[in-house]
């Protein structure tokens, strides 16, 4: 065993994620896997190792002490203050951790989701391929859980070296979401999917790992009919709209299903940023093409 680590202050919605159980929608299991990719990885990179598992957690951020060993972690995501034994480290960053130590991570200026990833493997089961936690069908992590005070975390075996990655161009805080035409688009009046696009929604205080309310002040959908259908699949970033017209972005821990309309979807290229929109954050959408955005997942420009 490399490190026991406890955790002395776990925020809401912390939990182990790694690159998620991709496959299962069929069954009825959501991939799961962190909220912010580009955050994840570079988390990984800032340790040097490839830790299949990491700690994400929410904005109210977290405190840890090492039990046992030492280890190496890396932390980034958000816009968070680290200190390691009172010290203030920078952020991005990384740290060693030796026994009796403690890392204590608070909020900070911007984002919801922040990254530890570690140089050792976290001691836990494999659950249907991987040890992500969905909290909402209880699999993966611990016990199926988040994380709370008092928990520990039990790092093995060393983790495969990875060498930094190249992050991608910082997109303007204020530019618009990019999302492609839903399924169900064609099901609005023109004058709604043109009111869509010219329009500032905002990020409501109502998200979670599942989904992102947002409100409607201009009230675009306040009139908008058939928004109940039969059900069909649904995936990452599809703006959903409930029967009341307010629109829902889902998020990484999705239903499988929904019998609400999806007129657009975030493409993947912009998913991370979305989910590190706070809640008061006005934003809006613009449509691309398909091949646009699979040309921006390949990392082929703006």
């Amino acid at each position: 065993m490399s490190a026991v680590i406890e955790m002395v202050r776990a925020g809401p919605l912390t939990t182990i994620q790694d690159a998620g159980r991709h496959g299962l929608l069929g069954a009825g299991i959501s991939a799961s896997g962190p909220m912010d990719r580009g955050g994840f990885a570079l988390a990984a990179a800032m340790v040097g190792a490839a830790a299949a598992g990491g700690v994400e957690f929410t904005a109210a951020g977290l405190e840890l002490a090492v039990v046992a060993g030492s280890c190496r972690v890396g932390f980034a995501g958000a816009e968070f203050c680290v200190r390691h034994n009172g010290v203030e480290l920078e952020w991005p960053g990384t740290a060693l951790l030796q026994a009796g130590e403690r890392l204590v991570v608070t909020p900070g200026a911007r984002g919801n989701y922040g990254y530890l990833r570690f140089d050792h493997e976290f001691d836990l089961p494999s659950v249907l391929g991987s040890v992500a936690t969905n909290s909402r069908a209880q699999l993966g992590g611990l016990a199926g859980r988040p994380l709370r005070a008092r928990d520990r975390l039990y790092l093995g075996s060393p983790a495969p070296t990875v060498s930094p990655a190249a992050q991608p161009a910082p997109v303007p805080t204020e530019a618009a979401f990019r999302v492609i035409w839903g399924i169900h688009a064609d099901l609005f009046a023109p004058a709604t999917r043109q009111a869509f696009v010219g329009t500032r929604f905002m990020v409501t205080p109502q998200m979670d790992r599942m989904g992102v309310r947002l409100a409607d002040p201009a009230a675009v959908f306040a009139g908008a009919s058939a928004l109940s259908l039969v059900s069909d699949a649904i995936v990452p970033g599809d703006i959903q709209i409930l029967g009341d017209g307010t629109p829902i972005v889902l998020m990484r821990d999705h239903q499988p299903t929904g019998g609400y309309p999806r007129i657009a979807t975030i493409i993947s290229a912009d998913l991370d940023r979305f989910a590190q929109q706070r809640p008061g954050t006005p934003l809006a959408f613009q449509p691309v093409t398909v091949e646009h955005a699979q040309r921006l997942l390949r990392g082929g420009g703006p």
